[in-house]
């Protein structure tokens, strides 16, 4: 009953990780998008501040990362993480009011102490439920996603009317709603032992796995550079419709991830990763001729699923490498995952400079992805963990106490008869355990499959009704906006209006969303029918 208990709260923590990561990610990512251009046009920074502003919270949260994971080795990792949602949140108030750029330097200072304290702290934390959910990170990198579309859809839709700094306060007050959420949910965990790995013995152990993360995070943060500044200089698209070729991509990073890592469960992290980063390389060369934002962003879409498949199987990988020193081995996978995108986004801007760089960046990328493809499956040999990870049995369903006059009593209706032979096998007390067998598979055969089949198919529809939850809220909102693409094609008596252009780019993402939504429930139906039917 107590590891039932404990797998129940270990659930509900989890939970409530993702819903912090989602409330943190989605404003980090919208800043991200916003700095620039906020730091441009209001502050009137040159391109060069703009420049050093990122590279300096880059600086610090690159040097924060090891003193995170040591510090998520020694206290508790619930709280140093809401500590850095705090120190996030700082940064987002200091960015809401700021009048100049001194003040916008001591931002990014707090928000790259933020990030490594944060994103360091929960990964870890999020590593010591692998034992109990092997598909722990794709449900994290699944909430990431989600909580980055909302975070978009929600910043592209009040930008208008409440200006960057009332997004930037908007983004402060979900980061402490994820301090809030983070200090309820956090416990007291054992600190590692005094032999614990050190960061020198946890890099020697995982560097192979190290480089394939610098070059999947590499790839990522340079094709997506590459397609901002391709859609705003190559196709002169304004924020909003730059938004909307990203926002399907980010979609699948909320939808796919759990059903990637059943994929994963079949083929083996080999054969994903392997298969991740040729798809990876084969969208990234096929960019190259993309002739219009449309088909870019069916790419982007094609590459998001390879990177969705990709990314939580590597942190699984490092987690279980990692061992007991959980904080300092996510520290080692965040600064290589930090090292790979800073490289990714300066050779991709460097790149794109030159005269034909749009097709050279995605074509080098594409090269690099292929050939990194052929070092995956020595690289996680050599890490030395499973290949399959095996899907976790829930706790046995503890069995009737063993009292001799109970049993015999409530099963005499069924056996009758046996009875008698039952006396002969007590006075040997040898055979004493014996006597509890037959019951035993009798409560395991009829508890298990009780304990186990309600949970999946509870979380499937669970899954959907959050997502049809938010689909309903944010067509609402659209619809009092008069951006609502379902009444939009309901009240068109334009036969082609679902396949033409809608006019606005918020209608055109609502089409693309609609469309997700449709497949994510014809998918989650299928499921559960062949759940219950198997």
């Amino acid at each position: 009953m107590t590891s039932a208990n404990s797998v129940a709260s270990g659930a509900k923590r989890a939970e409530r990780d993702r819903l912090a990561a989602g409330l943190t990610k989605g404003p980090a990512e919208v800043l991200d998008f916003f700095l620039p251009l906020w730091a441009g046009s209001h502050l009137a920074a040159s391109a060069a501040e703009v420049g050093a502003l990122t590279a300096l919270e880059t600086l610090i949260s690159f040097a924060v990362r090891p003193v995170a994971g040591a510090l998520a080795d020694r206290f508790d990792r619930g709280r140093l993480a809401a500590l850095g949602a705090v120190l996030y949140g700082l940064s987002f108030v200091v960015y809401a009011v700021t009048p100049t750029m001194t003040y916008a330097y001591g931002a990014a200072v707090l928000g790259g102490a933020g990030g490594a304290l944060f994103w360091v702290a929960l990964r870890a934390r999020v590593g010591e439920g692998l034992r109990d959910d092997d598909g722990a990170f794709s449900k994290l990198f699944a909430a990431e996603g989600t909580g980055t579309w909302i975070a978009f859809v929600a910043a592209m839709t009040l930008v208008a009317r409440i200006d960057y700094r009332g997004v930037f306060a908007l983004g402060a007050a979900a980061c402490l709603v994820a301090a809030v959420v983070l200090v309820l949910s956090s416990s007291r965990g054992a600190p590692p032992p005094e032999d614990a790995p050190k960061f020198r013995e946890l890099g020697g152990r995982m560097w192979p796995m190290l480089g394939l993360v610098v070059v999947t995070a590499l790839a990522e943060a340079g094709v997506a550079l590459l397609l901002l500044m391709h859609l705003q200089r190559g196709h002169q698209l304004e924020l909003g419709e730059i938004a909307a070729v990203f926002l399907p991509g980010f979609i699948v990073y909320s939808l796919l991830p759990d059903y990637l890592h059943r994929v994963v469960r079949r083929i083996g992290r080999r054969k994903v990763l392997s298969l991740a980063m040729v798809s990876s390389a084969l969208f990234a060369a096929a960019l190259s001729f993309a002739p219009n934002p449309p088909v870019i962003a069916v790419l982007w879409v094609l590459s998001a699923v390879a990177f969705a498949a990709a990314v939580p199987v590597e942190q699984a990988i490092v987690a279980e490498a990692a061992g007991v020193s959980l904080g300092r081995g996510m520290g080692i996978y965040e600064g290589a995952t930090l090292l790979g995108a800073t490289i990714g986004t300066f050779v991709a801007g460097l790149l794109y400079s030159a005269g034909d760089g749009w097709w050279i960046a995605c074509l080098g990328a594409a090269g690099l992805l292929l050939l990194t493809s052929l070092l995956v499956p020595a690289a996680i040999t050599k890490v030395g963990v499973v290949d399959r990870p095996v899907e976790p049995t829930p706790p046995p369903v503890p069995a009737a106490k063993p009292d001799p006059d109970p049993g015999p009593t409530s099963e005499s209706p069924s056996v009758p008869e046996p009875a008698a032979p039952a006396p002969a096998l007590e006075p040997p007390s040898a055979s004493g355990p014996e006597t509890p067998l037959p019951a035993e598979p009798r409560a395991s055969s009829t508890a298990e499959p009780e304990a186990e089949a309600p949970p999946k198919r509870g979380a499937g529809w669970r899954n959907w009704a959050i997502h049809a939850a938010v689909f309903a809220v944010a067509q609402i909102g659209l619809a009092i906006a008069g951006y609502s693409w379902p009444l939009a094609a309901l009240s068109s008596s334009d036969a082609n209006f679902i396949l033409n252009d809608s006019g606005h780019w918020l209608l055109n993402a609502g089409r693309i969303w609609c469309l997700i939504f449709l497949v994510d429930t014809i998918w989650t139906a299928i499921s559960l029918l062949r759940k219950r039917d198997g």
